[in-house]
């Protein structure tokens, strides 16, 4: 498991030191991954518009293919989802 984001290898590690995280993240501070997967998107908040990350969790089988996509991810239990999907692969 890997974790990407726009955000800076420094905001990485200092994220990663306060919540004890242990897993690797990339740094896809040009967007292309985020691009390629075409999560990087036109967003709004509070009537202001700016570019983000669309929160989706990519579960890739051992031959590389998408086998299963988890849009609007909220925290809260997402592991145990993942996790289902993986076993289930």
């Amino acid at each position: 498991m890997i974790g990407i984001s726009p955000d800076s290898v420094k905001k990485h590690l200092r994220w990663k030191a306060k919540e004890g995280y242990t897993l690797p993240l990339v740094a896809d501070t040009e967007h292309q991954i985020c691009e390629l997967y075409d999560v990087w998107a036109e967003k709004m908040l509070y009537g202001r518009k700016y570019w983000g990350v669309n929160r989706t969790t990519f579960v890739i089988d051992a031959r590389g293919v998408v086998a299963h996509v988890f849009e609007k991810v909220n925290p809260e239990g997402h592991a145990d989802e993942v996790a289902r999907a993986v076993a289930a692969l």
